[in-house]
């Protein structure tokens, strides 16, 4: 089927924000939202991803010459009108989401038909969540996006240092053996690719390309609850391991419950991971 780009920007725009939660994971806000400052402007998209963070979403219809610089200066913008946006979630999720608002972690994804390895070197040089996507279309009105660059907004490390300074959930007199599996199960989850952003809300750490992939809850008495957005229903479910918890309620996202108690349940699971890494 031959690709192609799209005859006005405008058309990758609202194909995107009819169907924003399906492809990038983002509760939509609004579109053209205009902002009040001495320069003026109008932010694209407007949206809260699935872990409450703010989301700024900028097109380009052909390669993305500018659009990287124009999503950081709103990006400015929203931070430091945070009433403003938080009266938009209320307006439109209501009064829980907006208290729920994760100021720590904002993001920039920019949607174009194409980046320069220039423009995937300057995300690299902001301390900002910022994704690059270029999109094609195929046939009529198929849409397919592939992320050119992925940078979280927190500072790269390695080893214990980088996991506490993530806030990784830690388990309290468990003799260490909670802890150490739950540092496990965080290497595994960043060593499945790379562009993983990693998440910590109170109740859970998320792992996310575009989309959260996993979410790791705190380490209870003697397991670890994962949530994968892996199908549950093309998954032989074994009992006291895995449980499709479609519909039921739980902290982070993911219909695919992974019960963790030792090492070897974690290389049972690794599988799983990769199955749900691949749908994110």
């Amino acid at each position: 089927m031959r690709q192609r780009l799209a005859e006005v920007e405008a058309d990758v725009q609202d194909l995107v924000e009819a169907n924003m939660e399906t492809i990038l994971g983002v509760r939509f806000l609004a579109s053209e939202y205009v902002i009040d400052c001495v320069d003026g402007g109008r932010i694209d998209s407007l949206g809260l991803d699935e872990n409450n963070a703010p989301v700024v979403v900028e097109y380009k219809r052909g390669t993305a010459a500018g659009v990287i610089n124009q999503g950081l200066y709103y990006m400015a913008w929203l931070t430091a009108h945070k009433d403003a946006f938080r009266n938009l979630v209320r307006d439109r999720l209501g009064a829980s989401a907006a208290s729920q608002v994760l100021w720590s972690a904002p993001r920039l994804i920019c949607v174009a038909g194409d980046f320069t390895r220039y423009d995937a070197h300057a995300v690299r040089e902001h301390r900002r969540s910022i994704d690059l996507v270029r999109y094609r279309y195929f046939g009529k009105d198929h849409i397919g996006l592939e992320t050119v660059a992925s940078v979280t907004g927190h500072s790269a490390s390695t080893g214990r240092a980088r996991r506490h300074a993530a806030g990784l959930p830690t388990a309290r007199g468990q003799g260490g053996a909670m802890a150490e599996l739950a540092e496990a199960v965080d290497e595994a989850l960043l060593g499945l690719g790379d562009g993983i952003t990693r998440v910590r809300r109170k109740q859970y750490v998320a792992y996310q390309r575009l989309r959260n992939f996993a979410c790791v809850c705190p380490p209870q008495q003697t397991k670890l609850l994962v949530y994968l957005k892996a199908d549950p229903k093309k998954i032989d479910l074994v009992p006291g391991f895995t449980r499709d918890v479609t519909g039921l309620g739980h902290h982070g996202t993911g219909d695919l419950e992974v019960q963790l108690r030792t090492e070897r349940d974690l290389e049972r699971a690794q599988e799983l991971f990769r199955a749900s890494y691949a749908v994110a």
